[in-house]
């Protein structure tokens, strides 16, 4: 397995950019996720690195060698697609075993290296099964298992759990993590899911309309977000937003929002403009005579915990607390939030009034 190194590299198709000047290493054994919607630039990433685009500027360095240039074949990298990719006409045997006879590994190691992986992802009893009659699951553990097979120095995973459904997509995506742990491969898995990227990652990529909006572990990307789109796309709920114009002065401990009052982040002194204020709902506390004021909208029951939606001065804030907490719909509280949780922004230019966190989760990138 290998450390890969992303240098300004960009991609265009014609007038259409669709990777403009990434940067970012993943480093040996990192579970690493390429983040954010669709058509932002995740997959052309993706592919870039395997080799199946080629960039039209900067570089890519695996296990320190500059590959941007180089034909697939010549990388080392095995690639896990959306929809399985299997040969139909073959049982599940001959599908894991074909990489390695097309490299003319003697029949025996052959053999050898197919009851190894067919045991890693407990396919034992399928091997002599045609794929075409499989389970989606099993057909993903097949995917998984031809690239695995190889040992290649680095796996790419174009969401290859899209396919399944919900329930048995959450197994898979244990399994897959899993899987990783054992073997400490370096992987390199896109998805639009939040969810699903903060539960398997290492590090995280968050990309937006080509560019990289963020790069950092699960907990900074969430706790920590560097621009509006990150505070927006992570999180369910996704953070509140309060917009509001002003200065907030110098030694001020609190933020007037017109008739409303906040606390405020100490390092966010001195700041001025058009300001956004960043609020997880979970930071957020329902009482009887908190200084900011709304009215209950909505509850959304959970087991363990509701949200509530409430109409503030300010747009709607959701809030997540106990479900045990009474909140009838129609019922006036106050909002307590939590100063060092926030999160501040400049609205013209969506970037966090950085800390010194922040600061230094961007510098990685």
């Amino acid at each position: 397995m290998a450390q890969i190194i992303i240098k300004n590299v960009r991609k265009e198709f014609g007038d259409f950019t669709a990777v403009k000047e990434s940067s970012f290493t993943i480093e040996d054994g990192e579970f690493f996720m390429l983040l954010g919607p669709s058509g932002c630039g995740k997959t052309t990433t993706l592919r870039m690195i395997a080799g199946l685009e080629l960039p039209t500027s900067g570089e890519i360095y695996l296990d320190g060698e500059e590959i941007s240039q180089k034909p697939p074949s010549q990388r080392d990298i095995a690639f896990v697609f959306q929809m399985f990719a299997l040969y139909p006409h073959m049982n599940v045997r001959k599908n894991l075993s074909y990489p390695l006879v097309s490299q003319g590994m003697d029949r025996a190691a052959v053999k050898a290296k197919v009851a190894e992986v067919a045991q890693i992802l407990g396919i034992e009893d399928i091997l002599n099964k045609p794929v075409g009659g499989l389970s989606g699951g099993d057909r993903q553990r097949v995917a998984l298992g031809r690239a695995i097979v190889r040992d290649p120095k680095a796996f790419m995973m174009d969401e290859p759990l899209g396919a399944l459904d919900a329930e048995f997509r959450e197994r898979m995506a244990e399994e897959l993590r899993a899987l990783h742990d054992r073997m400490n491969a370096t992987t390199v898995y896109v998805t639009h899911d939040q969810l699903e990227a903060m539960q398997m990652g290492d590090k995280i990529v968050v990309m937006n309309n080509a560019v990289v909006e963020q790069f950092g572990t699960p907990q900074e990307v969430y706790d920590k977000p560097a621009t509006l789109f990150v505070a927006d796309f992570i999180g369910s709920p996704s953070m509140n937003f309060l917009r509001f114009d002003g200065v907030v002065e110098e030694g001020a401990t609190d933020i007037k929002m017109g008739e409303q009052v906040v606390g405020m982040p100490r390092q966010m002194e001195g700041a001025r403009g058009s300001l956004v204020y960043g609020i997880r709902p979970e930071h957020i506390k329902l009482t009887d005579t908190g200084a900011y004021r709304g009215s209950v909208l909505a509850t959304e029951y959970l087991g363990t915990t509701q949200i509530v939606t409430l109409d503030t001065a300010n747009g709607e804030v959701k809030a997540r607390i106990d479900s045990a907490q009474p909140a009838k719909v129609g019922e006036a509280v106050g909002l307590s939030f939590d100063a060092a949780t926030v999160t501040m922004f400049d609205e013209t230019t969506g970037q966090a009034l950085k800390s010194e966190l922040n600061q230094e989760v961007l510098a990685r990138g």
